[in-house]
C-alpha cells in the first residue's frame, strides 16, 4: 500500500449540535489556532503531523515511526520524521476498514492494535510500510459491544499486553464478568487475567518510572447532573482493587440506582478527582530530562471536554503531581483548545518523543501537536 497523505483540515459546523438530546459544543471550522494555546513560561507548540484523520492513541516504533490509532476512520496511521526536524514528513496507511482501532502497542518489531473484540498484531511492520502485512489475530476475544469498545492498550513492565474492557452502558452492572474491567495476557494472547475491577471506561494509562505501580484514567457516569460525578486519576496498588463502579463515584457519590447495595468505604478511592464530565483519556509519566525538574516524574493528561454539561470544560491537558501518600494533586498544563461553548479541538492522547518533546493527539482537528521546553536551563 503506497504512502498516504490526507489533503485539508475536516471542517465541521460550529455553534452547537444536539447528541442524545443534550446540548455540547460543535467544532469551530478553520485551520488549528496554535496561537490560542496557553502553556507554562518556557514551552512553544507546534505542528508534528496535520491531517491525521481522527487521532487517537499513539505510540512509538523501534525505528522512530509513530503510530496512531483512530476511532471513527476505521484506519491506522504510521507517521515518519525521516529529516529530525520536528514535523512529520511521510504519512502511511497501514491499515484500513478496521473496527475502531484505537489503542496501538509495539513490542518486539510488532504493532497490536485494537478493534473491539480481538487485538491484531502486524509483524516485522516498520519493514513493511509501504505494503503492510495481514494481521494476525490474537487467539484472545473480548467483547463485542460498541459501547465503550474502543480500547487503549499498551505493554506493562511485566511484558504483558494490557487491555481495558469498558462498562457497555453509561451505567449498569453489566452481564459479561469482563466488564468494567483492565486486564492483562501474554503477548501471544494468552492467560488472560483481571488486574483491576470497577473502572468505568478508562482510555489512558501507564506505569509509575521506579515503583511499577499502573496508574490510569477513568471517565465518570454520565446523567447525573453538571457537577458530579467527578472523573477520576487512579493507581492500582495492587492486584485485583476494585474502583467502585457502577456503585460508588468519585470518593463518595453512591450511585442512585445502584448504591445501596455496596457503601463507598468497600471501594478503592481515587488518587485525583479531574472534575465533572472532562473525559480525561491519555495519560503519560513524563521521564525525559528535557523538561524542568518539577516535572519528572509528574502525569500528563489528556482531557478530551465535556459533551453534556450546561457549560463546557475539558478540552485541555492537565498535570498530576503525585505525592507520598498515593494522592496527585493536578494543575492545567495547556488550554485553549476551548473558546467560550465553542471547541476547535479535542487532546486525546500525549506522548514523550524521543528528543524529549511531547506530542499531543487532537482527534477534532486531526493533528498531532509537539511540545517543547525551550526555556532557561534547556540542555
Amino acid at each position: 500500500m503506497s504512502t498516504r497523505s490526507r489533503q485539508g483540515i475536516a471542517l465541521v459546523c460550529a455553534g452547537w449540535l444536539l447528541l442524545g438530546g443534550v446540548c455540547m459544543p460543535a467544532l469551530h471550522p478553520g485551520t488549528p489556532q496554535l496561537g490560542a494555546i496557553k502553556l507554562p513560561d518556557g514551552f512553544t507548540i507546534s505542528v508534528f503531523a496535520a491531517n491525521v484523520a481522527n487521532a487517537r492513541a499513539m505510540c512509538w516504533g523501534e525505528r522512530g515511526t509513530l503510530f496512531v490509532g483512530t476511532r471513527g476512520e476505521g484506519v491506522v496511521h504510521a507517521l515518519q520524521d525521516t529529516d529530525r526536524d520536528g514535523r512529520a514528513d511521510r504519512h502511511h496507511i497501514i491499515a484500513q476498514d478496521l473496527r475502531m482501532p484505537a489503542g496501538v502497542a509495539f513490542r518486539r518489531g510488532a504493532l497490536y492494535v485494537s478493534a473491539v473484540d480481538r487485538i491484531l498484531r502486524f509483524d516485522a511492520i516498520e519493514d513493511r510500510l509501504e505494503d503492510p502485512p495481514a494481521p494476525v489475530t490474537l487467539p484472545q476475544r473480548f467483547p463485542d459491544e460498541d459501547h465503550h469498545g474502543w480500547k487503549f492498550i499498551a505493554f506493562g513492565p511485566d511484558d504483558r499486553l494490557y487491555v481495558p474492557v469498558g462498562a457497555p452502558c453509561n451505567n449498569c452492572l453489566g452481564d459479561d464478568s469482563l466488564a468494567a474491567t483492565i486486564t492483562s495476557m501474554t503477548p501471544d494472547g494468552r492467560d488472560l487475567r483481571i488486574e483491576a475491577h470497577g473502572v468505568r471506561n478508562t482510555v489512558g494509562f501507564d506505569w509509575q518510572p521506579g515503583s511499577g505501580t499502573l496508574w490510569f484514567t477513568d471517565n465518570g457516569r454520565d446523567l447525573m447532573g453538571d457537577d458530579v460525578p467527578d472523573c477520576e486519576l487512579d493507581r492500582l496498588g495492587a492486584r485485583g482493587m476494585h474502583f467502585g463502579f457502577p456503585y460508588c463515584h468519585g470518593r463518595d457519590v453512591p450511585d442512585p440506582e445502584f448504591g445501596a447495595q455496596r457503601p463507598c468505604s468497600t471501594f478503592t478511592a481515587p488518587a485525583a478527582l479531574l472534575g465533572a464530565h472532562v473525559a480525561p483519556l491519555g495519560m503519560r509519566f513524563l521521564r525525559n530530562r528535557s523538561f524542568p525538574a518539577r516535572y519528572r516524574g509528574a502525569i500528563l493528561i489528556a482531557e478530551h471536554g465535556s459533551w453534556n454539561r450546561t457549560t463546557p470544560v475539558g478540552y485541555r491537558v492537565v498535570v498530576a503531581f503525585p505525592q507520598p501518600d498515593g494522592t496527585a494533586r493536578t494543575e492545567v498544563f495547556a488550554d485553549g483548545w476551548l473558546k467560550g461553548n465553542s471547541a476547535w479541538g479535542r487532546p486525546v492522547d500525549v506522548l514523550e518523543a524521543p528528543d524529549g518533546s511531547v506530542l499531543i493527539s487532537d482527534d477534532a482537528a486531526d493533528m498531532i501537536y509537539r511540545v517543547q521546553y525551550t526555556g532557561p536551563g534547556t540542555p
